[in-house]
């Protein structure tokens, strides 16, 4: 058996060798609290996608990731239509009226969404809305013709009728309570509508918490125990934003409920959005993790001034490094990011620093939903934010496999490569990059991700990496999963075979298989020195590692 100090993942070769190395050390016998399963949650404008052939295979993929419910939150799920999709548009057509104007349900097509989600053991996330066209108090014009003019149509107004939206929820929460049991419909959440503070909704804040109070004693009429609450702001580091879940929070702790005529509104999560902000700076895409940041840090700031409210779960319930997974990055090249592995280096910098942030903030940070799915036929890596495209695996799905790993309590971790929270928040990654890490021990198991990071897509030199792990048995299997150029890296091969938007059956096949997280080599025992290991490797730039030691 080799020992120890001979084990090397990658050999030494000058490039590490003239690089001053990143000292990451673990301390495994340090828990810092469980480890909350944050990244379990996923989300999409076109619920459509969700039974079609590529987007059940998406779900059922995000389901097998690992331990732990996966949410799956989706627009327009009342939305009034022929249940066609389009980019940015879906319909259920769940309410209509009759000729003599009583209300109409049909629960089928939202039906097929949900048991999507619930045949690949997946949970709604439940977003409730958009407004029906026969409740809109402004029905026309209805269906938005995106990319071309305001998507903000009937959909986005305030019902004409209070009563009938509140029994409109309270038939649908009904319907899925018989249709899938209420210890099942328990257990998901209900959010009442999207983004209040911008087009999304053509009301007042007061009338948007006058909304919010209809529809929750609907869900709670037909589900007393259902988790309720919202209000799915944009980013609260904006002023606007701020206020917007400032004078919500006031309403539900002690204002005037529309619903009841009682003082305050139930609230079980709150949720807000987070976005970073992607520019193009000397021909090449500068990601904005620092306003990302800003946005989760001001929520967690707004909720802590309220005590009564402070200790609930936090679900940003969109969080991306942009706004717009329509907006292809051939016509808006910011979005560059979005086919190789700058995506999934962001989003580990992301899901550690908002872990920081919850610490920090003393926070019940329960999830950090990304907003991207798949779309159906469109072009092959057309640069949309997605985690597939026509059933392939994009490198940031990779990541999500990674996290998946993680188990049992969070623990202590150090880089001397990292940027830092405070940096990071004041400037984002800008100077030299964050080279950091974050760590679990489960029962059998230390697992650690390593990432290479910086808001710069630039060619640099790789990192050199020396990875101390203490609290370790004195012998341990060592598993290591990179994403980079060449693995777990299916828009390479891709490009490789000569960006073909029709590949063969073959050539479908190898790009399945490039689409899976891989490992950078075969797992390999190794002897443990006073309980420590102490491993060395090459991390290149926006790369992902995943090092699991078990025993």
């Amino acid at each position: 058996m080799r020992t120890l100090h001979a084990f090397i993942f990658l050999l030494l070769s000058p490039a590490l060798a003239a690089q001053e190395p990143v000292i990451v050390t673990v301390d495994s016998t340090t828990k810092l609290g469980p480890v909350k399963p944050i990244w379990n949650y996923f989300g999409y404008d076109e619920p459509n996608y969700t039974y079609m052939k590529n987007g059940k295979k998406l779900v059922a993929e995000l389901t097998a990731t690992g331990p732990g419910p996966v949410f799956f939150r989706a627009h327009s799920l009342l939305v009034s239509g022929d249940g066609k999709p389009a980019l940015k548009w879906g319909s259920t057509n769940a309410y209509t009226e009759g000729a003599a104007g009583n209300s109409v349900y049909d629960w089928t097509i939202v039906d097929r969404i949900f048991d999507t989600y619930r045949e690949a053991r997946g949970k709604p996330f439940v977003e409730i809305g958009f407004m029906p066209e026969a409740l809109s108090s402004q029905p026309q014009p209805y269906r938005h013709k995106w990319p071309d003019g305001s998507i903000s149509t009937g959909w986005a107004f305030p019902p004409k009728d209070y009563d009938r939206w509140r029994e409109l929820i309270y038939q649908w929460t009904k319907h899925c309570v018989e249709r899938y049991g209420k210890a099942e419909v328990e257990t998901w959440y209900w959010e009442v509508w999207n983004e209040p503070d911008i087009l999304y909704w053509r009301g007042t804040p007061e009338e948007y918490n006058k909304l919010y109070d209809f529809a929750v004693d609907g869900v709670k009429r037909a589900l007393p125990t259902a988790r309720v609450g919202g209000p799915a702001t944009t980013g609260p580091a904006n002023p606007k934003a701020a206020a917007f879940l400032q004078q919500f929070l006031q309403h539900c702790l002690n204002g005037k409920n529309e619903a009841t005529g009682k003082a305050g509104s139930p609230l079980d999560f709150v949720t807000y959005h987070a976005k970073g902000r992607p520019t193009v700076v000397d021909d090449h895409v500068r990601m904005g993790l620092s306003k990302n940041l800003q946005d989760v840090a001001s929520g967690m700031e707004i909720l802590n001034a309220f005590p009564k409210f402070r200790k609930l779960p936090i679900i940003l319930s969109e969080s991306d490094p942009e706004g717009c997974a329509a907006c292809s990055a051939r016509v808006y090249p910011q979005n560059a990011y979005r086919n190789g592995t700058l995506y999934p280096t962001y989003t580990a910098a992301a899901i550690n620093n908002t872990l920081k942030l919850a610490d920090r903030h003393r926070s019940n940070i329960a999830g950090l939903l990304t907003w991207a799915f798949e779309f159906e036929d469109q072009p092959y890596f057309d640069g949309f934010r997605t985690l597939a495209t026509n059933g392939i695996d994009k490198p940031v799905l990779n990541v999500f496999r990674m996290a998946a790993m993680m188990s049992g309590n969070r623990v202590r971790t150090e880089s001397t490569g990292a940027a830092g929270l405070d940096a990071i928040l004041k400037d984002g990654v800008t100077a030299k990059p964050d080279v950091d890490a974050f760590a679990s021990r489960g029962p059998h198991d230390v697992t650690v991700m390593l990432w290479n990071y910086h808001d710069d897509d630039m060619p640099a030199p790789d990192a050199s990496v020396k990875l101390t792990i203490a609290g370790l048995p004195k012998q341990v299997q060592v598993r290591h999963y990179r994403i980079d150029a060449t693995h777990s890296n299916a828009y390479t091969v891709w490009k490789n075979m000569g960006s073909p938007q029709s590949p063969n059956e073959e050539q479908y096949k190898q790009l399945e298989a490039a689409g899976q997280l891989q490992l950078l080599q075969p797992s390999q025992p190794v002897s443990t020195q006073a309980g420590k290991a102490a491993l060395e490797f090459l991390l290149p730039r926006q790369a992902v590692s995943l090092v699991q030691l078990t025993w």
